[in-house]
């Protein structure tokens, strides 16, 4: 998103104290287990890499190896093999939480590190749905086990692309462009139509996906996009105090749901059925679980969306 909004910082969101909580994004959306685990763990590989110079992209990259290799590692019925596949996954999302820190501590952020950011968890949960549809099929499944393993990871793409926009369209609204990583498709489209297919073969191809990324995120949220827009004609300068303050209040409680269907709760439950032996239920959860928060995630954030369109667009927030 390119309004131009000045970020403030907000009375309600006690100010940051040390270099650690300079590296998170917001406690808004921020999840308890990450605050608690993965963002400590991340932040001292941070530290390290910005030692000795390594740039985020590196890391995220390394996450994608140790994530497809827990994958893989979940395949086999042995339970100490896929202990060590359990432990590759959390340390693959320890280094998705420093490439992230590591970013905003050295100032080196860019648009395909968000985009390469965005993928490695599609790489990671490729491999872990490939492999378990492999297990189930050596445990005595039919081949019909592909068909919930493919709802099951389609339906993982939808729930983390969501999560991860509207935790980007919170950020927005309480600390302005320069907090939050929110793109709209308009100009998306536009870059994408100015890059060169000779000279830019790579990247274009990368661009074509995150537009469609972008695409699906503004699809399942028409009413947002119709107060995003209101925002970015009204608010050139800046958003008014009162409308930062009021919207964190009412979107903050849904920023739970944002976390409930990412990478901690799903894979507490994966683990547990890796121990039980009885891995194919994740796909089930997945479907009829975590499928229903999603819906319950947009229908909500529509309902706030839409409260705020009808209180702008009647004047309650000019000036």
């Amino acid at each position: 998103m390119e309004t131009t909004t000045t970020p403030r910082p907000l009375a309600e969101e006690p100010e940051k104290t040390s270099a650690f909580e300079n590296s998170l994004k917001s406690n808004d959306t921020e999840e308890q287990i990450d605050i608690w685990f993965y963002r400590p763990i991340g932040y001292q590989i941070a530290l390290f890499c910005a030692k000795v110079g390594i740039r985020p992209n590196p890391v995220t990259i390394i996450s994608i190896f140790f994530g497809v290799a827990a994958g893989i590692l979940f395949y086999p019925q042995q339970l100490w093999i896929n202990v060590i596949g359990m432990l590759s996954l959390m340390f693959a999302n320890s280094l998705d939480s420093a490439d992230g820190q590591l970013a905003r501590m050295t100032n080196d952020k860019s648009r395909f590190g968000r985009i390469l950011d965005g993928v490695a968890g599609d790489f990671w949960f490729i491999a872990i749905h490939i492999a378990l549809c492999l297990r189930s099929m050596e445990e005595g499944w039919s081949a019909w086990i592909w068909v919930p393993g493919v709802v099951a990871g389609f339906s993982h793409m939808i729930q983390s692309a969501m999560a991860d926009y509207y935790r980007n369209v919170h950020l927005f609204f309480i600390k302005g462009s320069n907090g939050s990583e929110l793109d709209n498709s308009r100009d998306l489209q536009k870059e994408y139509d100015e890059m060169s297919w000779t000279r830019q073969f790579g990247m274009k191809i990368v661009a074509r996906l995150y537009l469609n990324y972008t695409k699906e995120q503004e699809f399942f949220s028409p009413k947002l996009q119709k107060l995003l827009a209101v925002v970015k004609e009204k608010y050139q300068n800046g958003l008014p105090a009162k409308l930062v303050t009021d919207f964190r209040a009412q979107n903050k409680p849904l920023m739970k749901y944002t976390n409930i269907v990412q990478f901690n709760t799903r894979v507490i439950f994966l683990f547990l059925w890796l121990f039980l032996d009885q891995s194919w239920i994740y796909f089930l959860f997945d479907i009829f679980v975590l499928n229903p928060i999603l819906i319950y995630m947009i229908v909500k954030q529509e309902q706030v969306s839409n409260h705020f369109y009808k209180e702008i667009t009647s004047g309650k927030y000019n000036g």
